[in-house]
């Protein structure tokens, strides 16, 4: 019994907190829970699992400076990002399972330069743009490679499924450009529900127990995007500029995305106390597809300790990733200008401090 539930324990810091996405306008969007959430051995049974995460991004960083100004000039973009998301899973035996992610999410928008302008002395030039709804849906199967009814050590599960372009990825708002203007366009790409693309995805899940009270546990994940741009603007409502469509940001991509986890838990009887490392990525460069379209490719590597609680058939948990290393590397179009001017080209983005989850999973 003591096996069984360090193992489950593990495989709950598999999974807590799954979502794929980073903290700030480094655009890796919920896409709903992404695990089985399934002890290893156990068959035929439903799984629910209801994440709350919220995080609000507003340090701006090119490469892995922090652009300290912007915060000291009041011209930072602040997003606050919040996502329900609600994952439903079937265990059809003890090696199979199925699992469907669906997130609804709500974002707030506040910035100067997408309204007045950074340079504008108005009490007006800061304002908000929003976004709400369901987010891109995600159905994924997953099997372990090993036994589990002999594998008590350690196991290793794979997963592969897709990712549907159900998050609307044309959101409009208002953009206010003085006292008696208001346009009306596409909000920025950080913020919009979903990419426009149907993306695979693949996942490599596995843990090993040192004894019945602790183990270490490591995850990773990658979407593939083969769609190259969505074909939504982002001149927000304006004139597209030249320069833009030069350099191919007149239009936002459909970027890969990845995550790794790897950390130890510890268990003491009901509590679970783990920690580990969490990188989450936009990569510059897909592996299927093109690289053209405006993005704003970047890492962000945290600490991520989490707690959980586990009564009968419920396990109850929260995990705060703290941000360590916020990395805004060069885009496509970066890299472009870059080789054309001779001088170094690389664009900024928003970071959060930290991100917050807090959920629950019910086993039926």
């Amino acid at each position: 019994m003591k096996h069984i539930r360090i193992i489950a324990t593990i495989v709950a810091c598999l999974y807590i907190a799954q979502q794929s996405e980073a903290q700030g306008c480094v655009a890796i969007r919920s896409n709903g829970n992404s695990c089985s959430r399934i002890v290893p051995g156990q068959d035929k049974s439903w799984v629910f699992n209801l994440n709350n995460r919220y995080f609000r991004s507003y340090k701006h960083f090119v490469g892995t400076e922090e652009q300290k100004e912007r915060v000291e000039h009041g011209t930072e973009v602040i997003n606050h990002s919040f996502s329900l998301d609600l994952t439903l899973t079937r265990q059809f035996n003890k090696y199979w399972s199925l699992s469907i992610g669906v997130p609804v999410i709500s974002n707030v928008r506040s910035s100067m330069y997408e309204h007045y302008g950074n340079s504008s002395t108005s009490p007006n030039a800061r304002n908000n743009t929003k976004s709400f709804g369901l987010g891109d849906i995600r159905l994924t199967a997953y099997r372990w490679l090993l036994d589990p009814a002999k594998a008590h050590k350690g196991n290793i599960q794979v997963g592969l499924g897709l990712k549907l372009a159900t998050g609307d990825y044309e959101v409009q708002d208002y953009f206010r450009k003085n006292d008696s203007t208001w346009v009306v366009g596409p909000v920025d790409q950080s913020i919009q529900l979903g990419d426009g693309g149907t993306g695979i995805i693949t996942e490599l899940s596995g843990y090993y127990n040192f004894s019945h009270r602790s183990g270490v546990y490591g995850n990773f994940f990658y979407l593939i995007n083969p769609r190259e741009q969505n074909g939504v603007s982002t001149s927000r409502g304006g004139t597209v500029s030249a320069t833009a469509i030069k350099y191919f940001t007149n239009t936002m991509s459909v970027p890969d995305q990845l995550m790794f986890r790897a950390g130890y838990s510890y268990m003491a009887n009901a509590l679970s106390l783990s920690g580990g490392i969490r990188i989450e990525a936009i990569p510059s460069s897909d592996l299927i597809g093109g690289d053209k379209g405006f993005r704003r490719p970047g890492h962000v590597i945290s600490a991520e300790p989490v707690v959980s609680y586990m009564f009968k058939k419920v396990n109850l948990y929260a995990s705060v990733p703290v941000a360590l290393v916020r990395n805004r590397t060069q885009s496509y179009s970066d890299k472009l200008r870059t080789s054309e001017s001779g001088t170094r080209v690389q664009g900024d983005a928003a970071f959060a401090d930290y991100l917050v989850n807090i959920g629950m999973t019910v086993r039926f």
